[in-house]
C-alpha cells in the first residue's frame, strides 16, 4: 500500500465547523493516530489537554523535555511498590544509583552475545509460521514471532524457565498499569494488582534459588543483578524484583509490538518489501526506519518540577507532560517532507526518539535493535510470498501502539 500523507483532519461540514479536539482516548483514535500529531505540530505543537496533561509533538521539543531534569513520577494506574521501585520510575540519584548497577551486567558484548541464540529462535518460529499456514492457509505473526521472540531472550538472559502461557496472560494485564486513564477502572485496578503479585512471587522465588545455588560458570543476567555492586552497593531484593518486573514488561509489551508494527509496515508497503529483501546490506538502516515510522511506545511522561518553557508555551512547574516520540518521529522538520513515509534508506532514520533520551534513554535499545534486525530481515528472505491475511485490529492503548494479531499468507 501507498504511504498516505497526513492530510490535515477536518471536522467540518456544509453547516458546521467543530474544532479540532485532540483525543487519544476516543475510540478509533489508535487505528491510525498520526494524522492527529501532524495537525499538532502543524497547530498547536506544545498542546494542553481538557483532560488536565500536556501533550508536546515537535522532535526539538520532545528531545529538550526529555533531557530536561524532569521528573517521572508514576502517574499510571496503580501506584505499587513494585513501579515505585522500578528505575523507570524513578528520579535521581535513585535512578543514577539503579542504571548504574544495571549497566554493569547490560554491557555490549553481552547483548551482542545473543545474536546465535536470537537467530535460532527466530528460525524456530519461522517454521512454525510455515506450518501454521500450511494447515490453516495463514499464520498470526504476533502469536507465532513477535511475542515468544523477546519473552525467551529474556528468559534466557535471566536464567528463567519461559512459562508462555502464564507469563503472557500477567504481561498483557500489566501492560494497562503503564497507561494514563480518563476513568479509574477498579476491576483492572484489582486485575493488575493480582498479576503483579503473582509476578513478583515468581521471581522472588527464583531469586532466592539462584541465591542458595552454587555460583555457575558463566551466570545468566539474574545471577549477575544479584552480584551486581558499585562500591559496595547492591541491590536489595525488592529493588531486584521490580528492575526483572521491568525487563518482562519491555521484553513483552515494547519488543513485541515492534516487530509486530513493522511487519505491517513492511507489508504496507511491498516496494521497500522488495528493497530489502534485495539489499542486505540495509538491514541496520531497515532496523531503525522501521522503529521511526511506528513506534511502540507512543509517549514518554515527565512530570515538570519547575516551568518548562516549548514552543513559546510555559508549562507550569507540577503538570504531566507526554513527550509526544510518535509525533517527534514523523517531524518534517528532520525526516523532511517525506517524513510520513517509510523509506527504508533514509540518511538520518536513527535521529528517531523511539527510545526515549535523556538519563532515562531505553537501557534495552542495542537488544531491540537486534532482535528487530535479525527477524525482519530472516522473515522477508525466509517467505518471498508473505502478505497480509486480513485488516490489522490495534490495541485500544494510548501508550502503548501493536496490532492484536498480524494474520498473514506465505
Amino acid at each position: 500500500m501507498a504511504d498516505r500523507e497526513e492530510a490535515p483532519l477536518t471536522t467540518s461540514t456544509a453547516a458546521t465547523e467543530q474544532p479540532f479536539v485532540f483525543d487519544p482516548f476516543a475510540p478509533g483514535f489508535s487505528d491510525d493516530p498520526y494524522p492527529h500529531y501532524a495537525h499538532l505540530r502543524r497547530t498547536d505543537p506544545v498542546h494542553e489537554h481538557p483532560a488536565g496533561f500536556w501533550v508536546v509533538t515537535k522532535h526539538a521539543d520532545v528531545v529538550a523535555l526529555l533531557r530536561a531534569r524532569h521528573s517521572v513520577e508514576d502517574d499510571n494506574v496503580t501506584k505499587s511498590r513494585i513501579h515505585a521501585l522500578s528505575m523507570m520510575d524513578q528520579d535521581p540519584p535513585d535512578h543514577t544509583r539503579l542504571r548504574r548497577l544495571l549497566t554493569k551486567v547490560f554491557t555490549e558484548r553481552a547483548i551482542n552475545g545473543l545474536a546465535p541464540l536470537i537467530t535460532r529462535l527466530v528460525d524456530e518460529a519461522l517454521d512454525r509460521i510455515e506450518q501454521s499456514a500450511a494447515e490453516h492457509g495463514r499464520a498470526d505473526v504476533v502469536s507465532e514471532l513477535a511475542y515468544p521472540l523477546p519473552l525467551l531472550v529474556i528468559c534466557d538472559m535471566l536464567g528463567m524457565e519461559a512459562d508462555y502461557a502464564w507469563l503472557r496472560e500477567r504481561a498483557e494485564v500489566l501492560a494497562h498499569s503503564l497507561e494514563p486513564v480518563a476513568e479509574p477502572d477498579e476491576d483492572l485496578i484489582k486485575a493488575i494488582e493480582t498479576a503483579e503479585t503473582e509476578l513478583v512471587e515468581r521471581v522472588a522465588s527464583v531469586i532466592d534459588a539462584k541465591r542458595r545455588a552454587p555460583a555457575p560458570a558463566e551466570p545468566d543476567l539474574l545471577t549477575q543483578l544479584i552480584r551486581a555492586e558499585d562500591g559496595g552497593d547492591v541491590l536489595s531484593d525488592e529493588e531486584l524484583i521490580a528492575q526483572v518486573v521491568l525487563l518482562y514488561l519491555a521484553g513483552y509489551a515494547t519488543t513485541m509490538n515492534l516487530l509486530a508494527n513493522s511487519v505491517v509496515a513492511l507489508l504496507r508497503h511491498p516496494d521497500q518489501l522488495a528493497l530489502l529483501r534485495a539489499r542486505p546490506d540495509l538491514d541496520a538502516n531497515a532496523a531503525d526506519e522501521l522503529l521511526r515510522y511506528d513506534t511502540s511506545v507512543q509517549y514518554s511522561r515527565r512530570i515538570t518540577l519547575t516551568p518548562h518553557e516549548a514552543a513559546g508555551k510555559v508549562i507550569p512547574a507540577g503538570a504531566t507532560v507526554l513527550a509526544g516520540l510518535a509525533s517527534a518521529n514523523r517531524d518534517e522538520e528532520v525526516f523532511g517532507p517525506s517524513a510520513a513515509e517509510l523509506r527504508l534508506e533514509r540518511p538520518n532514520a536513527r535521529k528517531h526518539v523511539s527510545f526515549g533520551g535523556g538519563p532515562h534513554h531505553c537501557l534495552g535499545a542495542a537488544l531491540a535493535r537486534l532482535e528487530i534486525r535479525i527477524a525482519i530481515s530472516r522473515l522477508v528472505r525466509r517467505f518471498d510470498r508473505l502478505a497480509l491475511a486480513d485488516d490489522i485490529v490495534w490495541h485500544r492503548l494510548m501508550i502503548t501502539r501493536g496490532p492484536v494479531a498480524v494474520p498473514v499468507t506465505v
